[in-house]
């Protein structure tokens, strides 16, 4: 990353719609794209980057991906989202110095690719963090509302036809404190979302710099205690080392009664065995969770079936918009590294968020 290119070559290793790829074009003139539609893996849904797993490249297809793969400046995606793609990417193409992942939490799967120190000096990572981070939020709003309101009632009631003879009260947002834990993109996103029907809000932050909508800093060191104040926690954090298992059993032993939990961040920031006993003594009164430690969730967990959980198959983040936004992110991000300027959303490449 040493000279400044006049033009660069990208790749685009994943399924990009063509409206997409134009808007490549209009938004940074400076890129030359190496785009064949017929080598990707086709998309069954918006924001499906994977693209469909029966699709199979004929040997002349995989020839020419490869080839692609092994000729650009730079990656639109991980290949297929396929960490042993990149690692092979990056171990053949010496030219390689830029590879932007899909993924908000795409530092996992650079981390998954197993690449040396040099490797990860000679090449720069980033990722979408920041994209998904309203649609992220809007989960996190109703995830709290689902509990406040009681939503398991109202469906069971409703499903039994039955019209209770006493009226029960629900929980108001204006009425609530909201524990953020994280207040990267996505966090802040969640902090405007509560701040705006009158909640109070607390957020978890190491260096301590106030941050908009945040009535209340919370050094991550003092979770559990401020866990035992707030009606309310939204976990917002990246998987990384330091993040595993933090919203665990200290956490769920200091809540107070019926506290509402949601996790729109990764599925291992909740330690899901110290969950389980939290919400079965009504500590966590309930769990909208769009992340799981293990994803597909096994058929055999007790979370499908608890009536105090609502389980969304890490669906939260996708919208029809989402294609454009990241296309929006990678040409800024172009545009800078074309005029020399450091990029945003750099991997970390120790603790890999």
């Amino acid at each position: 990353m040493t000279s400044t290119p006049q033009r660069l070559r990208v790749g685009i290793a994943v399924d990009l719609p063509l409206a997409d790829v134009q808007l490549l074009r209009e938004l940074e003139p400076r890129l030359e794209l190496v785009h064949d539609p017929e080598l990707n893996r086709p998309q069954r849904w918006d924001g499906d980057w994977e693209g469909d797993p029966r699709f199979t490249r004929t040997s002349e297809q995989n020839a020419k991906f490869t080839q692609m793969l092994h000729s650009v400046d730079a990656l639109f995606g991980i290949p297929d989202v396929n960490p042993a793609l990149l690692t092979q990417s990056v171990h053949a193409n010496r030219d390689l110095r830029w590879v932007h992942t899909t993924a908000a939490g795409g530092g996992a799967q650079v981390k998954a690719a197993g690449l040396s120190a040099t490797e990860l000096e000679r090449v720069a990572f980033t990722t979408s963090a920041g994209v998904h981070g309203s649609t992220l939020a809007e989960f996190a709003l109703f995830g709290v509302l689902a509990g406040a309101k009681n939503l398991r009632k109202l469906e069971a009631d409703q499903a039994r036809k039955n019209w209770p003879s006493e009226r029960w009260r629900m929980r108001h947002l204006d009425e609530m404190t909201v524990l953020v834990v994280g207040l990267g993109g996505i966090g802040s996103a969640v902090v405007e979302r509560f701040k705006a029907c009158g909640s109070t809000v607390w957020g978890t932050s190491r260096s301590g710099r106030p941050v908009p909508g945040v009535d209340r800093l919370i050094d991550p060191e003092h979770l559990a205690q401020a866990a035992s104040q707030v009606d309310a926690i939204v976990a917002t954090l990246p998987g990384t080392a330091s993040t595993e298992g933090l919203i665990g059993a200290e956490v769920f032993a200091s809540v107070r009664p019926d506290t509402i939990l949601v996790n729109v961040g990764r599925g291992a920031v909740v330690d899901e065995s110290a969950l389980l006993p939290a919400l079965n003594d009504g500590r966590i009164g309930f769990a909208a969770l769009d992340v799981v430690a293990q994803e597909p969730l096994p058929e055999d967990s007790p979370l499908w079936q608890h009536p105090n959980v609502l389980i969304s198959p890490h669906t939260a983040a996708l919208s029809a918009q989402e294609t454009s936004r990241i296309a929006r992110l990678f040409a800024s991000n172009a545009t800078r590294l074309l005029d020399g300027k450091p990029l945003r959303n750099r991997v970390d490449t120790v603790e890999f968020y």
